[in-house]
């Protein structure tokens, strides 16, 4: 399962009752964030979840409310004793970007590894989450995300018996690790039934509708999508800085055919978002409008 949290879902500035761009995800003992914006840290302690098992930070881009909030978040994980490395994914210059922010962070007791994104589209495996990036279209360089998390085939007793294994290997191969008994190799394939539907998050902010969006968020089990402004009259000014609607994210989500769809990354003009519900719903029914510390458990089919 994949546990899913919108820490933050304002866009440029925070508000009394919203925090900067940012989203949290569990799966398997492992944190993973999607952009660091002002106000990260404080979300997370009210959600009740942990500082120290975030293993990978990945940035969509490089503006201020995105990424403002990782010098005291390393800090605070460097305060919870944690040792292990951190993986941060983003944009090429990730490093350069957070070398300079780390000049109120200096000293950490764990390395920060980097994979800089430089083509139309990467495939990254880390912690037990596959990772999709995919260019989007805003006024600097900007990708898009999907986490996979994949579910393998059912264990298959019979198999596991006619070959004469001992139940003490099963679960090592249910695990898939390949085992040997009495001098011989088995490897996990040969007890495992066809690989089974897993699930897919698809994540997208500071864009315009692209087709790259509908192609990788192609019936993702959520699609978390920025809705800068909802209020037709401001398509001018979606279009002119390179942000979302609320009718453009709820196309995609149709067009996609995902399962649900999250709006966030609102304009600080946009008071209310929740009022203007009904624009996205005539269009995608299954949507709804995000707040901070919004959450759900995403659970593989049965």
């Amino acid at each position: 399962m994949l546990d899913v949290c919108l820490l933050g879902t304002g866009g440029m500035m925070p508000l009394p009752n919203r925090w900067l761009t940012s989203l949290m995800l569990r799966h398997n003992g492992s944190n993973m964030l999607i952009d660091c914006g002002e106000g990260t840290q404080i979300s997370i302690r009210q959600q009740g979840w942990s500082f120290k098992p975030i293993d990978i930070i990945c940035f969509t881009h490089y503006h201020g409310d995105h990424i403002g909030g990782l010098p005291g978040l390393l800090l605070t994980i460097g305060n919870s004793d944690r040792r292990k490395p951190i993986t941060l994914i983003g944009p090429k210059g990730l490093e350069r970007v957070v070398r300079g922010l780390r000049v109120i962070a200096p000293e950490l007791p764990f390395e920060l590894k980097f994979i800089e994104l430089t083509k139309e589209y990467s495939s990254i495996e880390v912690e037990g989450y596959e990772i999709e990036a995919y260019k989007l279209n805003h006024n600097v360089t900007c990708y898009g995300y999907n986490i996979n998390i994949k579910r393998q085939g059912k264990f298959l007793i019979e198999k596991a018996k006619e070959l004469g294994l001992p139940v003490q290997y099963w679960n090592l191969l249910q695990k898939g690790e390949t085992v040997n008994y009495e001098g011989k190799e088995y490897s996990p394939e040969l007890v495992l039934g066809a690989p089974r539907k897993g699930i897919k998050l698809a994540y997208c902010t500071d864009s315009r509708p692209v087709a790259n969006i509908e192609k990788y968020a192609k019936n993702a089990d959520l699609f978390i999508c920025e809705g800068m402004y909802a209020d037709v009259e401001k398509d001018n000014k979606a279009n002119e800085y390179k942000h979302m609607t609320f009718e453009e994210a709820a196309y995609l989500a149709k067009n996609a055919q995902v399962k649900e769809l999250w709006l966030t990354h609102f304009s600080p003009s946009l008071v209310r978002p929740k009022d203007f519900l009904y624009v996205a719903k005539d269009i995608f029914d299954n949507t709804r409008v995000g707040k901070d510390r919004l959450n759900k458990t995403l659970k593989f089919d049965d």
